[in-house]
């Protein structure tokens, strides 16, 4: 048995590895909370969680009217077991960020459909809710 294959998997990690819908809360302009369901990858070695999406999309353009350092959550649930990731957004549309996160939503999810107008939400995670949180923290 290799070493690997005897490190049990992290719960936490796996939960996030596995498909499921899950949902991003942003911030109108005027304070009011926008909640819709996304797609979310998260790296457990950065910090990182990531969403695609439209660059004209209701939640890109309230990050961008927020500025930098918009704070925004993402959370999934499964039965009585949930997990919520919050942090701050920036919102990036250079070709090798966009990339990246297309190839880490296909290994969760599917191959996601063409879009010109593709843009990525990096959450730089800082707090972790839910009954499912990662051991390290």
């Amino acid at each position: 048995m290799t070493a690997a294959a005897a490190t049990p998997a992290d719960p936490f990690e796996e939960f996030w590895r596995e498909r499921r819908v899950c949902f991003l809360t942003t911030s109108r302009p005027d304070g009011t909370p926008h909640l819709v369901p996304v797609g979310v990858t998260y790296d457990p070695a950065t910090r990182t969680a990531r969403v695609i999406s439209s660059a004209g999309s209701k939640k890109v353009r309230n990050l961008r009217a927020a500025g930098p350092g918009a704070t925004v959550a993402v959370s999934q649930v499964d039965g009585r077991r949930w997990s919520t990731l919050e942090g701050t957004a920036v919102v990036r549309d250079d070709p090798a960020s966009v990339a990246d996160a297309e190839r880490r939503y296909a290994a969760r999810y599917r191959q996601p459909r063409p879009n010109p107008e593709r843009v990525v939400v990096e959450i730089a995670v800082t707090r972790v809710l839910g009954t499912v949180r990662p051991h390290t923290w």
